[in-house]
């Protein structure tokens, strides 16, 4: 696959990240340039830089990373010339099929070729992909990316109608993906692709409920075990740091404190106003009574404040709160993680349909066997 060389040179496929939204392949060819809204490019100046590398434009603008190519990179780069798997359903499908290094494997519908990119990775240099695309021209375009990547000799590609024609290959594979319009009419040509003296999985990509019912009726007519059916959806998370949440007693001794300051306050109240009617009753005219109260009011004005700083301010052997020492600072986790799923989930893209094909014995040749045996 791709160049597994440090440096970009020139003939290389290059992935160009602009944007989480906007990432697109470029194929390195000197005396071409590279225009987007960041900017203006020339190939030249990507020769020899290191993959990974931040590569400003020449007006200034902006910049690009350039990026090597992974087949997760080219799912969400590549041109796309029909609806493509997508990340979430390729890890689920291969792990499912169990495809490995050195798995034979069928896709029926190689399209834009996402799919095809991820097994020919897992299968490796000692496996095999038979890909088959009922459309020429895709199959054509699909047929020079590979060639392109270094997979030619990973992937067969063939122009076929697999529904009418069957695949070009019997009793030699793993694992068979179908991603057609019509799974269920390829379904026993699937079955004489398939290995027999080992069990094999079969795998059918389906957007419609009504597609998924007639392959599972197909699959039991031939004979398939296991038949479940899984729908991927993605839902994300959100994880956000946040200040450590104090004990409960820390927060117990705080309402405490309050009510303490709330009582205090109370009993300062009555105390002024028994003191004041004691004055007005003993003494002065009415200036004078006047004078005595707004005095008052103000003495009473100036405990409220000093209660409302006391009960902001904490005394020191509660601890609540407000670290008084360095100790406690570092006793005291500063942030926790915190996990928050998106309500929202990301919406439909088709059923997964798997089954499993066990090999059946032979009576015939357990009869040989065993007349031979019996002879010896």
């Amino acid at each position: 696959m791709w160049s597994t060389n440090r440096e970009v040179a020139a003939g290389d496929v290059v992935i160009i990240w602009q944007t989480r939204d906007l990432i697109q392949p470029l194929l390195i060819t000197p005396g071409k340039d590279f225009n987007n809204r960041f900017g203006h490019y020339k190939h030249v100046d990507f020769i020899g830089i290191p993959y990974g590398s931040k590569v400003g434009s020449r007006n200034g603008k902006g910049f690009v990373h350039l990026l090597r190519p992974t087949p997760e990179l080219w799912t969400m780069a590549l041109p796309h010339r029909t609806q493509i798997l997508y990340l979430a359903d390729i890890a689920f499908i291969t792990s499912w099929l169990d495809i490995r290094r050195g798995s034979c494997v069928i896709e029926a519908g190689t399209g834009s070729g996402s799919f095809s990119h991820s097994v020919a990775r897992t299968i490796g240099s000692t496996g095999h992909l038979y890909s088959y695309e009922f459309h020429e021209a895709r199959a054509d375009k699909a047929r020079e990316e590979f060639i392109r990547h270094g997979m030619e000799d990973i992937i067969t590609l063939t122009h076929r109608n697999v529904c009418k024609d069957g695949f070009t290959v019997e009793n030699s594979v793993d694992s068979v993906f179908l991603d057609l319009p019509a799974p269920w009419d390829a379904v026993d040509h699937a079955k004489k692709a398939l290995r027999k003296d080992c069990p094999t999985r079969i795998c059918c990509f389906s957007p419609c409920m009504e597609q998924v019912l007639r392959t599972v009726n197909a699959l039991n007519d031939a004979g398939f075990t296991d038949i479940t059916m899984y729908e991927t959806l993605l839902r994300p998370h959100e994880v956000q740091q946040l200040p450590s949440p104090l004990p409960l007693s820390h927060v117990v001794d705080k309402l405490k404190r309050m009510e303490q300051n709330r009582e205090e306050k109370r009993l300062r109240q009555i105390a002024n106003a028994s003191k004041r009617k004691r004055e007005d009753d003993s003494k002065g005219t009415e200036s004078d009574k006047r004078a005595r109260t707004d005095e008052s009011s103000a003495l009473e004005d100036n405990n409220d404040q000093d209660g409302s700083k006391f009960q902001i301010t904490p005394p020191e052997s509660a601890g609540v709160g407000v670290a008084t020492d360095s100790s406690q600072v570092e006793a005291t986790p500063a942030k926790v993680n915190l996990s928050k799923a998106s309500p929202e989930v990301r919406g439909h893209t088709s059923y997964l349909t798997f089954a499993r094909l066990v090999p059946t014995p032979n009576p015939t040749a357990e009869i040989i066997e065993g007349n031979a045996v019996a002879v010896s």
